[in-house]
């Protein structure tokens, strides 16, 4: 199984954007050092998200690291031109030595419509279609015009993933097409989102193709105990989700709510490097997924408290993941 991390780059109060930017290429750097195999950031348009731009950062990045991969996540597909989201990342392709790859969706937040232009009742439309044009790229080097796209990747063919928040249909269109996806479970037990899974590898099926992989996305946080854990990062990760939670009628994030998550059955890795162990194989027998994400940097929790538990995923969980899923 494939372990990384992902994120969102949240802003924090107290730091420049020059400042937030830094930290996360030392974050990323870390991740690399350690044996995490995959490093991904969101794109947003928003004050209280960092990165609007992935693929610039992500350059920022492959200078700074030699080994782990680096994807979006996600590039708001709907939002974007497929010529110029296959020509930044083949232009990382080619910086990295052949480490990108594309984590498309259709996006959490809806701000990139009006911003580019875009009618957000064509929010499905569009992102079906520009798939469509991204994928007869990344295959032909031609636009569907038979315009030739340059640079070309270093991986032939460069991977474009599909990320899923909890919609069948986006399950069913990633298998048919053949591509992998990345299944967010950040709420709720992860079993009730099985039939995704499962929905993706019978879209594939059907449609005559190899099983294609899955990633299961999630939050977390580690310490040396759990106590720690939760205490720790509840007052950012409830912050942030309240914010959110005022924009779309969420009722605000309990304690109470936030520790159950953080149980064995729940959809949050906050806790222990054992603790997360025990949860990462749990959820394996559920999905046989081959590639894990975690985000830690929910609500601008502060840079230390990432940069460690990015330390202990990767010196203490993958070996004993990897270990486990082996016997």
């Amino acid at each position: 199984m494939e372990i990384g991390v992902f994120t969102f780059a949240d802003t924090r109060e107290s730091e420049s954007t020059e400042q937030r930017l830094r930290e996360l290429v030392e974050e990323a750097e870390l991740a690399d050092e350690v044996g995490l195999d995959i490093f991904g950031i969101g794109e947003h348009h928003r004050p209280d998200f960092t990165v609007s731009t992935p693929a610039v950062v992500l350059a920022a990045v492959a200078a700074r690291t030699t080994r782990i991969r680096l994807t979006s996540a996600v590039t708001v597909l709907s939002s974007d031109e497929p010529i110029r989201v296959f020509q930044e990342f083949s232009t990382l392709d080619q910086l990295s030595g052949g480490r990108a790859e594309i984590m498309v969706g259709r996006g959490s937040f809806i701000e990139s419509f009006p911003l580019f232009g875009y009618d957000l009742r064509a929010y499905d439309t569009l992102f079906a279609e520009k798939l469509e044009r991204l994928l007869h790229i990344r295959e032909t080097g031609d636009t569907p015009e038979g315009h030739g796209v340059y640079p070309r990747p270093l991986q032939e063919p460069l991977p474009v993933w599909v990320a899923v928040g909890g919609t069948s249909e986006s399950a069913v269109r990633a298998g048919t097409l053949g591509l992998p996806m990345a299944l967010a479970i950040i709420g709720g037990l992860p079993e009730r989102f099985a039939p995704f899974a499962e929905l993706h590898r019978r879209g594939a099926a059907e449609a005559g193709r190899e099983p294609p992989r899955l990633s299961i996305n999630s939050h977390g946080y580690l310490a040396e105990t759990r106590q720690e854990a939760l205490d720790e990062s509840f007052p950012y990760v409830s912050a942030a989700m309240n914010r959110i939670g005022l924009e779309r009628g969420w009722p605000p994030m309990r304690r109470a709510d936030y520790d159950t998550a953080a149980t064995l059955r729940g959809a949050n890795f906050v806790g222990t490097p054992d603790d997360v162990v025990e949860k990462i194989v749990f959820q394996h027998e559920i999905f046989g997924h081959d590639r894990f994400m975690l985000q830690f940097t929910i609500g601008g929790i502060p840079h230390e408290g990432i940069l460690r538990s990015i330390e202990l995923l990767g010196r203490e969980v993958v070996p004993a993941v990897r270990e486990r899923l082996s016997a």
